[in-house]
């Protein structure tokens, strides 16, 4: 029998490659699922939602109070400005082209900032279409100059498809959205889809503060860290405008490492939703 006598160094080096072995084995069965990783961009991808449903709030607000100044009188103005509308404060210089069937409506907060429903808007809103009181349809569209939304920059184009009776004979809001939100500190994000809003309560009620809208359909926000998230709303999202936030409803999502479903809840108006994942682990989101 032989004795082999290795040198120190060549055992060293077996027990560190060894120990290299071991760490990449490790490594594998790591969960990059694991609910101890950042989920911070749900939160960001909501917040987008809401911004968004923000601004068509107001959209929406001044396309029907103009619709029914038009519908009230017949003027032969072919400008307008300083208008007033309901719902909107005096830091907000409102602008209105009338031509016989189109009309274009610019909403300007000022470079300082306006402060309207609680957000903090800059830049303008430039809110056109074409009139016809008996179509059953009508589509406006929506440009964004040089516009942020409570310091996010916003910038993009959005149609609205609006159907004045559909089959629930409410009216109906089809958004087609392509737009690109830049945070302060540099983030950012492309958000593009369809979003149908139903108006379900308070239409024709002179009064914006009942009114409530129920919202499905399916987009994409893509961060340029490389992640997006695909959504699919599965029950539809109750949008009660007194509510920053979405009262009730859920997504489903699809990440780059991970899926499941976004819950807001039951009716509350708060800043809480839940995530489940496919393996049915719940955990908590706190809204932006």
């Amino acid at each position: 029998m032989k004795n082999f006598n290795l040198p120190s160094k060549v055992v060293i080096a077996t027990m560190v490659l060894g120990m290299l072995f071991t760490a990449c084995s490790n490594d594998e069965s790591v969960d990059i699922d694991s609910p101890n990783q950042d989920y911070s961009e749900l939160a960001l991808s909501s917040e987008v939602d809401e911004t968004v449903a923000a601004l068509d709030d107001i959209s929406l607000d001044v396309f029907e109070q103009q619709e029914s100044l038009d519908s009230s009188r017949l003027s032969n103005e072919t400008s307008r400005t300083n208008q007033h509308f309901n719902n909107l404060p005096d830091c907000v210089t409102i602008t209105v082209v009338i031509e016989q069937n189109y009309r274009e409506v610019t909403l300007d907060f000022g470079t300082e900032g306006c402060l309207v429903r609680g957000n903090l808007l800059k830049g303008k809103i430039i809110l056109s279409w074409d009139r016809d009181p008996q179509a059953q349809q009508v589509l406006i569209t929506k440009s964004l100059v040089d516009f942020y939304f409570n310091a996010k920059n916003i910038v993009g184009t959005k149609t609205i498809l609006k159907q004045r009776s559909n089959e629930n004979e409410n009216p109906q809001f089809t958004h087609t959205l392509d737009l690109t939100i830049t945070w302060p500190n540099g983030l950012e994000a492309s958000h593009e889809g369809t979003k149908i809003r139903e108006w379900i309560e308070g239409h024709g009620s002179g009064v914006w503060s009942d009114n409530v809208f129920e919202i499905t359909g399916n987009w994409t926000t893509n961060f340029v860290n490389g992640n997006s998230h695909s959504y699919e709303v599965i029950i539809p999202l109750r949008r009660e405008v007194i509510c920053h936030y979405f009262v009730s409803g859920s997504i489903d999502v699809v990440r780059t490492n991970f899926s499941g479903v976004l819950d807001y809840g039951e009716g509350d108006c708060d800043n809480q939703a839940t995530f489940t994942f496919e393996n049915g682990d719940v955990i908590d989101i706190t809204l932006n």
